[in-house]
């Protein structure tokens, strides 16, 4: 008992060290992924104020044409002389890296994002930060888990940290931050990993609280209390930002496949960042991430959104104030698409915020223009802010928790949790996948949201081909056959020419009744009791398509050919403790 118990609390002390070393490391990609979020916040904001911080309210500005081009067109020349890679759609490229690629990121990636992404957005990019900076952050905690040479399920947990703290340093929101690794990236929710995602996401959010102080994000002050006989136009608003959220996938999808038609980069820089100019010239708001728009929307200034533009001067005519905020939600989209399909990089969050926000505005304010309601336009655009998060993420937890901490409109839970799912349960009836996912999911490369595709990701066939069977010629006969049963451990017996190719195969229940006939021993050949098995697996087979010639086949052992060739058979009993032991692999306990 006494060497029991020693193993035991060597064990247990191993284990301790090792919990204990990751939450070193969580904190280390904490505080470099708030660091990078700051930065990167203070570089969009003193790049856009030396831009347009003088432009005079009450009149259009041509510079708005020239400099979203501007912006593009040094971001591609970055990319293309000093990066070299493609760095755009960061959650994506995260989701692929989990996928794809063992959890492998560039190094790279660690700043590149954030250098481009601040010209992007400070040139005036109709684009967020955040897709970067999450990128950075995965990054951040990619790169150090390979340091420190960590497992691959740590590896992966890091990723986690360092998009989690990136998500809490760019908003100060913590579990918004956690949400968001959960729903978007789909990490498994454990004790073990649940602790370091904490850690780094507070350490995120108290660096940034301390360098940019504790206000929210967005302005918002609770004028209207949440009033019950309000939730049918709750309700109506999630039905309806879902629908918005199906317009804002297909219309970007759509214009970016418009845009890789064309050919050369820099025809598609040109196009691109002048039909973002023209766009931002004529509905200003679109310039850049939008959180002034939202601010504005917030603090009943919705008319302000009219500033700098050539419409200044029909503010007062509230039936044009509701024509432009709904060219505004359909720009957005096209101007949002446009910056990053013509080499901007950028994100997808502010857009989204910002479509939700206008949206909701729009819908409260239309129906008390149409029917005379009294419906609160600041209560209804922050959840339609909460809406247009959860549905176009498919991520309702993520729409509710990071509105709530970024707006500190917790008193208005209620219709955030109403908007919200209404809004997920809409979309996902006309989407299966999110604009995140969708790419990947029409490649078929798609395994972060299905976790038992996710572990026979990771498994090899290689690994399970089994050779201990005893190969017999089809010239041999029924006597040769009765030797190799006598020395084989299986009851399959592939049958291999001298070249190697395998021509059929017996089993061992097909011969029982003629196996101990003597007299057929010199006058019966193997080619006559062979057969060629219908279903075998290929060496470029993947575990998915193996699983499933298992299901179809109903057999316990698979033939592995490789054009023709005899490798070895895969049996299911194999197959299944490769895959447990995988899963233990990817489990935190």
């Amino acid at each position: 008992m006494l060497g029991i118990d020693k193993i035991d609390l060597k064990s247990l002390a191993k284990q301790l060290m090792g919990k204990k070393r990751l939450y070193w490391i969580s904190f280390i990609i904490g505080v470099v992924s708030g660091l990078a979020a700051l930065i990167l916040k203070k570089l969009i904001h003193f790049i856009g104020e030396q831009l347009v911080g003088h432009f005079v309210t009450t009149d259009e500005n041509f510079l708005y044409l020239a400099f979203p081009l501007i912006g593009i067109a040094i971001t591609v020349l970055i990319i293309r002389y000093f990066i070299k890679d493609d760095i755009g759609h960061g959650v994506a490229k995260i989701l692929s890296s989990i996928s794809n690629n063992k959890g492998k990121i560039k190094s790279h990636n660690s700043f590149s994002s954030m250098i481009t992404s601040s010209f992007t957005i400070g040139f005036g990019g109709s684009v967020g930060a955040e897709a970067p900076v999450v990128l950075t952050g995965a990054s951040i905690g990619a790169n150090l888990a390979r340091f420190f040479k960590l497992g691959h399920a740590d590896v992966i947990l890091m990723i986690g940290c360092g998009a989690t703290g990136a998500i809490a340093g760019i908003f100060k929101a913590p579990i918004a931050g956690i949400v968001f690794t959960l729903e978007v990236l789909m990490l498994d929710l454990t004790m073990a990993s649940l602790v370091p995602l904490l850690i780094s996401g507070i350490t995120a959010a108290v660096i940034s609280v301390y360098f940019m102080g504790d206000v929210a994000l967005f302005k918002f002050n609770l004028i209207h209390t949440f009033q019950a006989d309000q939730v049918p136009f709750y309700i109506a608003l999630g039905i309806f930002a879902g629908f918005v959220s199906l317009y804002f996938t297909r219309v970007a999808m759509w214009v970016e496949q418009v845009m890789k038609g064309i050919e050369k980069q820099w025809l598609r820089m040109v196009y691109g960042g002048t039909a973002l100019g023209v766009l931002i010239f004529l509905f200003p708001p679109l310039w850049g991430e939008g959180y002034n728009s939202i601010n504005k929307v917030f603090n009943e200034l919705g008319l302000e959104l009219l500033d700098n533009s050539l419409f200044y001067g029909l503010r007062d005519n509230p039936w044009f104030f509701v024509v432009f905020l709904v060219l505004l939600l359909g720009f957005k989209v096209i101007a949002m698409a446009v910056t990053t399909a013509s080499g901007g990089i950028g994100g997808i969050f502010a857009p989204t915020l910002f479509v939700g926000a206008i949206g909701g505005y729009f819908m409260a304010f239309f129906l008390n223009l149409v029917f005379g309601l009294n419906l609160p336009l600041d209560n209804f655009a922050l959840a339609g802010m909460g809406a247009m998060m959860a549905s176009v993420m498919h991520a309702p937890l993520l729409g509710i928790f990071l509105t709530a901490e970024i707006t500190g409109g917790y008193e208005l839970f209620f219709p955030l949790i109403i908007a919200s799912l209404v809004a997920y349960i809409t979309i996902v009836r006309f989407e299966e996948h999110s604009i995140y996912t969708k790419r990947l999911a029409l490649d078929g490369k798609l395994v972060t949201h299905h976790k038992d595709k996710a572990v026979l990701h990771f498994m090899e066939v290689q690994d399970l081909i089994e050779t201990d069977f005893e190969i017999i010629s089809p010239e041999a006969t029924l006597g040769d056959l009765t030797k190799s049963i006598s020395k084989s451990k299986r009851d399959l017996f592939p049958v291999v020419d001298a070249s190697g190719v395998m021509r059929g195969m017996i089993k061992m229940n097909d011969i029982r009744d003629i196996i101990f006939n003597q007299d057929l021993y010199e006058t019966v050949y193997v080619k006559d009791l062979m057969y060629m098995p219908e279903y075998f697996i290929s060496p470029g087979d993947t575990m998915h398509v193996v699983a499933e010639k298992f299901e179809t086949s109903g057999r316990f052992n698979l033939a592995v050919i490789d054009n023709g060739k005899y490798i070895g058979f895969i049996s299911r009993a194999k197959v299944f403790s490769n895959y447990r032991n995988t899963v233990r692999t990817f489990s935190h306990d």
